[in-house]
């Protein structure tokens, strides 16, 4: 039997108070209303299954993505990926000295402990539920197959939010049962090492026992089946990817070669589990990142291991980047996260990753646009018009280009977060080997492929040659943070890599953009040109807690170094 409960969750420092919600686990709104319960009994948890399913929803709305969170401005444009186009935005806060603790951008703090607490209040409170009023119902059996599954999804979303927050913040209170915002905010930070390894403890305990295949829950079908929820190889993933931080020059100074070992073997354990199920490299690298053939074609399934769908349709990434200027149904296009020169440049001839990536002068882009681009100076779609492209280039990748923004035909689309996706574990598994080996072509007991061979899988589906022979393993290097720049442009991973290869004063200070001039005769003249000059300091490695938290842990929590 269930006991009745009077507590308050608490978001590590920050309270909030349980949802009502019998919405179904896809069908949960983002925004949810908030309402105080003194008493959440075994009648409201009996209800119905989908109420213990509600909280799930609630937990996977708190996983990360970026369709623009800082007013438009994704967080490659605070990388050398990108530059926003409106100035003053959000974004800047990065690189302009504004940032602070008490300015601290502190988004990911806030959800990952909002996320965590859900996980610890349904893992302490609402697993082993019998359900036996319901035990005569024809779906019994399959939907205690799936609430049985709840647990497993949960422990991995709370692992999954403490990576989150490691790679931000370094150490963080760790927080795993259900507690009272007075002793939440009293924890002090776990170090790096604590965290890495709880990560890694979690996986390994729910790897064999969360569901392989959504689509087989015991009778019930849940269609789209594979992505939406976490399932074993998301499990595998998480696992995998931490590990690659954790063995990062970031939070292993010291460059232990076992925490290497741990990353080359975790990662191939990705790259087996997947293979072993015929998941391969998408043959149409763009459908990856298109929502509304994501779940439908087969190709972009077969590589995707997890991905965020985004509660309902809209078109807001698409009115966020698409090009300023356009008229009729394109117009009202925002400029948005303008590709640099920096990452155009990454790119090598014939790399097919480009065209379907970035927008350039002369494109004809997106559908709406009746005209091909102009970013050249004075043209519809440049400067000095309003929030027009400062680098010359327009993002194409994640942008549906049949959404109409304005007009009569106006339309929205689904939009999904790609969280892994099985290229990202070849490009891990070569850092690592690179890093095991100390070199690029070398093989070492236990791990037959080679760093070269696995980024030469990335390499092929782009259309390029295998990488170069007999490079030096500094040159090796920084082939393969080129490869992995523009691999995975704009999903999220340049401000976290950068950060963990302790590069920023190489990569983040200086952001180029071209200067295109029409020389009236169907001729362009192209100057590189800077951007933007970018403050940096080594502080910057790591967030600042904030220090309405700080104050509230009474001690308990010390601050970042520098800040």
């Amino acid at each position: 039997m269930i006991t009745k409960i009077n507590k308050k969750v608490a978001t590590g420092v920050v309270s909030f108070l349980l949802p009502l919600t019998s919405c179904l686990f896809f069908a949960c709104s983002s925004q949810m209303d908030y309402k105080e319960f003194s008493v959440f009994d075994e009648a409201y948890m009996q209800k119905k299954f989908e109420r213990a399913g509600g909280f799930l929803s609630t937990i996977y709305a708190d996983l990360d993505s970026d369709f623009g969170n800082y007013n438009g401005a994704c967080l490659a444009s605070a990388t050398d990926e990108a530059v926003y186009s409106h100035d003053g935005n959000a974004i800047e806060s990065f690189f302009n000295g504004a940032w602070s603790p008490t300015n601290p951008n502190s988004s990911i703090w806030t959800t990952c402990y909002h996320g965590i607490s859900y996980c610890n209040l349904f893992l302490d409170e609402f697993t082993g539920l019998t359900f036996e009023d319901y035990k005569l119902d024809k779906n019994f059996m399959a939907e205690m197959y799936q609430y049985n599954n709840y647990q497993w999804e949960a422990r991995w979303a709370r692992a999954y939010f403490y990576f989150e927050l490691v790679r931000q913040y370094g150490g963080v209170p760790l927080k795993t049962t259900n507690m009272s915002p007075e002793e939440a905010n009293r924890l002090p930070r776990a170090t790096a090492d604590e965290v890495f390894k709880f990560i890694d403890d979690e996986c390994v305990a729910i790897k064999d026992s969360i569901t392989k295949d959504y689509g087989d829950l015991g009778g019930l079908a849940m269609t789209p089946a594979n992505n939406g929820r976490a399932n074993n190889l998301a499990v595998l993933a998480l696992r995998a990817r931490a590990a690659l931080y954790h063995a990062s020059p970031l939070f292993n100074p010291d460059n232990n070669q076992e925490l290497w070992r741990q990353a080359a073997e975790t990662n191939k354990a990705v790259i087996d589990a997947c293979v072993a199920r015929g998941m391969k490299l998408s043959p149409d690298y763009k459908a990856l990142f298109i929502g509304n053939t994501s779940w439908s074609d087969p190709n972009p399934v077969a590589e995707i291991i997890f991905g965020r769908r985004m509660p309902t349709e809209n078109r807001n990434f698409e009115t966020y980047n698409f090009p300023v200027g356009m008229s009729g149904a394109g117009a009202g296009g925002g400029g948005g996260n303008c590709p640099s020169q920096n990452l155009v440049e990454a790119y090598e001839d014939g790399d097919k990753r480009f065209a379907v990536s970035v927008a350039c002068n002369g494109d004809s882009w997106p559908n709406a646009n009746t005209q091909p681009l102009e970013t050249f100076v004075g043209g519809v779609n440049g400067l000095p018009t309003t929030y027009g492209t400062p680098t010359g280039y327009y993002l194409k990748k994640y942008v549906n280009e049949t959404v109409q923004i304005a007009g009569s035909g106006a339309n929205t689309c689904k939009h999904v977060w790609v969280t892994f996706r099985l290229a990202e574990f070849y490009l891990n598994y070569a850092e690592a080997m690179l890093n095991l080996s100390g070199s690029g072509y070398q093989s070492v007991p236990g791990f037959a492929m080679t760093a070269e061979s696995a980024i030469n899988t990335v390499r092929k589906r782009a259309g390029l040659a295998g990488i170069a022979k007999d490079l030096s393993a500094a040159d090796f290097k920084a082939q393969y943070e080129k490869e992995r720049f523009v691999e995975l442009a704009f999903e999220g991973h340049r401000f976290f890599d950068v950060r963990r290869w302790k590069e920023a004063d190489k990569y983040f200070k200086t952001i180029y953009g071209v200067e295109i001039i029409n020389n009236g005769d169907g001729t362009f003249t192209e100057t590189k040109k800077v951007v933007q000059n970018r403050q940096w300091e080594d502080k910057m490695y790591l967030f600042p807690i904030p220090q309405s938290d700080i104050l509230k842990s009474g001690g308990a929590l010390d601050q970042n170094p520098g800040w």
